[in-house]
């Protein structure tokens, strides 16, 4: 069931709820030869939103072709309902700056997946605050930007990592342990687009060293947490968490060492859907159509 083009197509929307919405979307894809692919839904009866992904293809004559075609035909619709819609087209890769200090766990696990072709994204550029990460960006050939910052230059160490990303035409920046608090300013410019992970359970043990305080606590769960950031430190809303159980024979190194593994497996889920146009924010929170 598809036409000559190989393409294939990611809708996703948010709105007030109200009847209809679902027959419309899929009304018109019938109307235009689409066939679907995948399709998720989900109404929020505490905010009174909608939420839904549709993936498509062509299946027929009356398919409109390319990209932006398909938003055409689906402009009616959105304008409707008052949809904050997206389409993307599958074929094309989202772009991601990485960020990191350095840690070289969440940075070496992305990479790795992203070079044997088990993450479509394309990871265009590595930017850092330290030099200890660039043999390994660029053994896997991807450009090291080394980027100093302190309290005095932060406003132009952050401007030159926007540079980054324009120039490499990256939509998502990832923070895979990047010992920095983005600015305010920078937090809302990346909005929606900059996904950061954790080092614990959030919002349990916030800040510094919270693989000792999780100890010192007798903790018999840890884990990992990535989310979206904005300007609230660590109060982003959360894409995807895991946890791994340790007892009292684990020490600190131990807990590092378990925390590491669940880093990287959370922080590349979040990437892959995130990249995938499976996560819509809803406030707070995240609608994730895994």
């Amino acid at each position: 069931m598809q036409t000559g083009d190989d393409a294939s197509y990611v809708l996703t929307f948010s709105c007030v709820d109200a009847v209809g919405i679902v027959a419309a979307v899929t009304g018109l894809l019938a109307e235009r030869d689409g066939f679907i692919l995948d399709s998720q839904q989900y109404a929020d009866l505490d905010s009174g939103r909608f939420f839904m992904r549709v993936e498509f293809r062509g299946a027929g004559a009356r398919f409109p072709e390319g990209l932006a075609r398909v938003e055409e035909a689906f402009a009616p619709i959105v304008d409707r309902f008052g949809m904050d819609a997206r389409i993307s087209d599958r074929t094309v890769k989202p772009r991601f700056i990485i960020a990191v200090s350095q840690g070289s766990h969440c940075l070496n696990d992305l990479l790795h997946r992203w070079s044997t072709g088990n993450l479509a994204i394309d990871i265009v550029a590595v930017v850092s605050n330290h030099e200890a990460q660039r043999r390994l960006s660029e053994w896997h050939g991807v450009p090291f930007h080394y980027l100093p910052v302190s309290e005095a230059n932060r406003a132009e160490q952050e401007a030159a990592i926007l540079d980054v990303m324009t120039r490499g035409g990256a939509e998502y920046l990832v923070l895979a342990r990047y010992m920095q608090v983005l600015s305010e300013d920078l937090s809302a410019k990346l909005a929606g687009r900059c996904i950061n992970i954790h080092h614990s359970f959030l919002p349990g043990f916030k800040g510094a060293k919270p693989y000792h305080r999780a100890h010192e606590r007798g903790v018999k769960l840890i884990g990992a947490t990535a989310h979206f950031v904005t300007s609230d430190l660590d109060e982003g809303p959360i894409i995807e968490q895991a946890v791994e159980r340790v007892d009292h024979r684990d020490g600190i190194d131990d807990l590092i060492r378990i925390g590491r593994d669940v880093e990287a497996q959370v922080l590349a889920r979040a990437v892959r859907w995130v990249a995938e146009q499976r996560v819509l924010i809803d406030g707070r929170k995240t609608v994730v159509f895994r």
